[in-house]
C-alpha cells in the first residue's frame, strides 16, 4: 500500500465515490419512496431520533448531566410547544431549545 502513488490513491478513492453516485443516480428512478420499505426506513429513522433524544434527556453526559431533569424537560417542552405553534419549523424549534437551556442554566447557576 505504501508503494502506491497518493495520486492513485485518490483517483481511485473518486471512481469509487462516483460509480455509487452514478448507481444510485440509475436506481433512483425505480426506487418507490411510497412503498413499505420506504415507510418501514423512516419509522426506523424517526424511531432512532425519539430514543437519540430520550437519551440526551433522562441519561444525559457531560455538561448537560449537570442541569436538573425539571430544566431538560421544561427545555423539550419549549422545543415542542415553538415547533408546533410554527408550523413545524425545525430551526425555530432547535434554537427555541437551546435559548430555553441556556436560560434556564443561567437562571439556576446566577
Amino acid at each position: 500500500m505504501a508503494d502506491l502513488n497518493p495520486w492513485a490513491m485518490m483517483a481511485g478513492a473518486a471512481l469509487v465515490t462516483y460509480l455509487m453516485r452514478a448507481l444510485g443516480v440509475v436506481a433512483s428512478g425505480r426506487l418507490n419512496v411510497h412503498g413499505p420499505l420506504f415507510d418501514w426506513i423512516r419509522c426506523v429513522a424517526y424511531a432512532m431520533l425519539a430514543a437519540l433524544i430520550s437519551r440526551m434527556v433522562f441519561f444525559p453526559s457531560g455538561n448537560l448531566a449537570e442541569t436538573p431533569l425539571w430544566a431538560r424537560l421544561v427545555a423539550v417542552a419549549i422545543t415542542l410547544a415553538v415547533f408546533y405553534a410554527t408550523r413545524r419549523n425545525l430551526f425555530l424549534g432547535t434554537a427555541s431549545g437551546f435559548a430555553a437551556i441556556i436560560a434556564l442554566l443561567y437562571v439556576i447557576k446566577g
